[in-house]
């Protein structure tokens, strides 16, 4: 079976955010097995893709390293990538049917945009010891699947050098569980985006993650409020690489926008399910 690695979120290759994705699969194998490869190919996130009667729609489930998780944006997008790149796929729109639900992804003129439900945070006490943990105390704290800490600015983000060990204790009130943080702050005036973030997440057994899609399910609707604007444009400043995101809030949906890289092409040499 055929095996792609793919930036996504990515203005050029070796930018944003990089996922695996595994050629279609006929049925799911075992979850051990799945958990296995993601173990093995080590990248934040491998999306693997279920067939269905309809060509255009799709299973899918994401694992990291360490576990399953309910939602992930870059390697939906990535997922929606092979499928339209690699694959050839002729269809308007995409259909995946995940554990947060069926999630859509159409392409654009610009890359690919994805449907994805908002997670609107609520403002909360700072949990105990996350100021030492980070090295920085925060202005303001917010929770939703995962926990936001809004820095002073855009310099403070991009220096921070958290202790994840520390962190990975850390939940507070979150809906994902503890050792997930997203930092963030305005951008610098004349910055080509508006809002600059990063993602710490070692409680998923990923010490930082290049670019997250669903950390701005979060951080759209929050600064949408906050710079009274439905669109806006996000940059996750993962040193050395960086990713780059539209988002639109709709409602109860976040419309998030990027482009896909194909890095690599890679041959399975064990049928799915066989160790």
């Amino acid at each position: 079976m055929r095996q792609w690695t793919i930036d996504a979120f990515a203005s050029a290759p070796f930018k944003g955010n990089p996922a695996c994705v595994l050629e279609p699969l006929e049925a799911w194998p075992a979850d051990g097995w799945l958990q296995a490869l993601a173990a093995e190919n080590n990248q934040a996130e491998t999306a693997y893709l279920l067939k269905t009667a309809d060509p255009a729609r799709y299973g899918l489930r994401w694992f990291t390293p360490t576990l399953e998780v309910p939602l992930c944006g870059h390697a939906t997008l990535a997922a929606a990538h092979a499928l339209f790149t690699e694959l050839g796929l002729d269809a308007p729109l995409l259909t995946f049917d995940t554990l947060s639900g069926p999630l859509t992804v159409r392409r654009t003129d610009e890359g690919l945009e994805m449907d994805f439900p908002a997670d609107p945070p609520h403002p909360v006490a700072a949990p105990e010891g996350l100021a030492d943990a980070l090295g920085v105390t925060p202005r303001e704290v917010w929770a939703g699947a995962y926990l936001v800490a809004v820095l002073e600015d855009e310099a403070t983000v991009r220096a921070l050098r958290p202790d994840l060990s520390a962190l990975k204790a850390i939940g507070g009130e979150t809906k994902g569980g503890a050792g997930q943080v997203v930092v963030v702050a305005e951008a610098d005036p004349g910055a080509p985006y508006a809002v600059v973030s990063r993602f710490f997440a070692p409680g998923f057994g990923i010490p930082e993650d290049p670019t997250t899609g669903s950390a701005h399910c979060i951080l759209a609707p929050l600064y949408g409020d906050k710079l009274n604007a439905d669109v806006l444009k996000f940059h996750q400043a993962y040193p050395g690489r960086g990713g780059d995101l539209e988002c639109e809030r709709r409602g109860a949906r976040v419309l998030l926008r990027g482009r896909g890289v194909t890095v690599l092409e890679s041959r399975l040499r064990l049928e799915p399910g066989s160790f």
